[in-house]
Parts: C-alpha cells; structure tokens; sequence
C-alpha cells in the first residue's frame, strides 16, 4: 500500500514593501511521503520570498518535469522556476530552457560550489 502525502493548511500574509506586493494567501501544503519537515518549510519560506497571485507550488520531489514552485504568466508559459535543495545539471538546464527566470534555494548538508 502506497503512502498517502501528509496535508498541512496555513495562512501567510505578506507584506513586501520593496516590491509593493501586501496580500494574504490561504495555502495547502501536501508533504510527500519522502519529504522532510524541513523541505516542506522551505517550500513555505520561498512562497513567502516570491509570493505573486500566480505562484503554485509544483509536483517537484515527486515529479522530475515540474519545479517545487513556479509561476505561469496569463498565456501559459512558465515566469519563474524555483528548484530547491542541490539539483542535478541536466535539471536545471531543462528549466532554463522552459521558464524566463529560474531561481535555486540550496540547503542541506553538501557544500555549494559557486
């Protein structure tokens, strides 16, 4: 029997003042079954870094073709791709190639190269 993704609700209001964006967002966060509590968290803090009225988080740990959070503009195509943790190459090639602006949040316990 498959594990089922635990679901977590939450009220994030955002207020930005660089960017003049104030709103409240009602969001469900599903924690896949392999996820760690610390992933689910960032996945709410880069929310918070980047909310627009168009930011949706994706499929991303359980999905190769969709980021953790990303951003459609009104035709469809893909504004921002946000990846997190350390991802491969080949990933993120894939998303600059789909996506005008690509955006990675690193953490864990590797060193980042710069």
């Amino acid at each position: 029997m498959a594990l089922k993704a635990t679901i977590y609700k939450t009220e994030l209001a955002i207020a930005d003042m660089t960017r003049h964006y104030y709103q409240t967002h009602n969001l469900t966060l599903a924690q896949h079954p392999s996820e760690t509590i610390e992933r689910m968290m960032l996945r709410l803090v880069a929310f918070a870094l980047c909310a627009h009225e168009r930011l949706q988080f994706g499929k991303g740990i359980s999905e190769d073709s969709e980021p953790d959070l990303w951003q459609h503009d009104y035709s469809g195509d893909i504004d921002l791709w946000i990846e997190l943790g350390l991802p491969e190459d080949k990933l993120l090639r894939r998303a600059s190639h789909r996506a005008k602006q690509g955006m990675v949040l690193a953490y864990g316990g590797t060193v980042v190269d710069k």
